[in-house]
C-alpha cells in the first residue's frame, strides 16, 4: 500500500490530477499506519505483521 500511494501521488503530482494526489495521500497514510501496527506486534486483519 505503501509504494501504492507513492505512485498516485507522483502521478497526481506530474499530471496535476488533484483527486489522485488526494487518494495518493490517503494510501499512504492508511500504509504507514498498518506497517507501524504490524512492527508494534498487533495484529492487522488477521496477521501478526504487515509489511
Amino acid at each position: 500500500m505503501i509504494i501504492v500511494g507513492i505512485i498516485l501521488l507522483l502521478i497526481g503530482l506530474f499530471a496535476k490530477i488533484a483527486i489522485v494526489w488526494t487518494i495518493g495521500i490517503i494510501v499512504l497514510a492508511i500504509g504507514l499506519i498498518l506497517l507501524v501496527l504490524g512492527m508494534a506486534g498487533r495484529a492487522v486483519g488477521g496477521r501478526r505483521h504487515y509489511y
